[in-house]
């Protein structure tokens, strides 16, 4: 009669903590989900935002490269018109 008296009291505490354990399993589990996302987002911005002031920078040196090419391109222009006078 002992034995099964244990039995049934470590079989209901077993049932009793297999519930608390997945209750804890599924929180740990969201709690994870939930920072990886976040870090997910965070990294995304992180991005986004090296992407936009690499994508500034290489524009405003384009457009000076762009300037300077067409200072040069005028110079010789009138270099060569100089040069179709004389």
């Amino acid at each position: 009669m002992k034995k099964i008296v244990f039995s049934v009291a470590t079989l209901l505490l077993l049932v009793g903590c297999k519930e608390t354990t997945q209750e804890k399993l599924d929180a740990a589990k969201e709690a994870v989900s939930q920072e990886v996302k976040e870090k997910v987002d965070s990294v995304t911005t992180k991005t986004e935002k090296a992407l936009d002031s690499t994508t500034k920078k290489i524009k405003s040196k384009v457009d000076t490269l762009l300037v300077k090419g067409a200072t040069k391109v005028e110079e010789k222009a009138k270099a060569i018109k100089e040069g179709a006078k004389k």
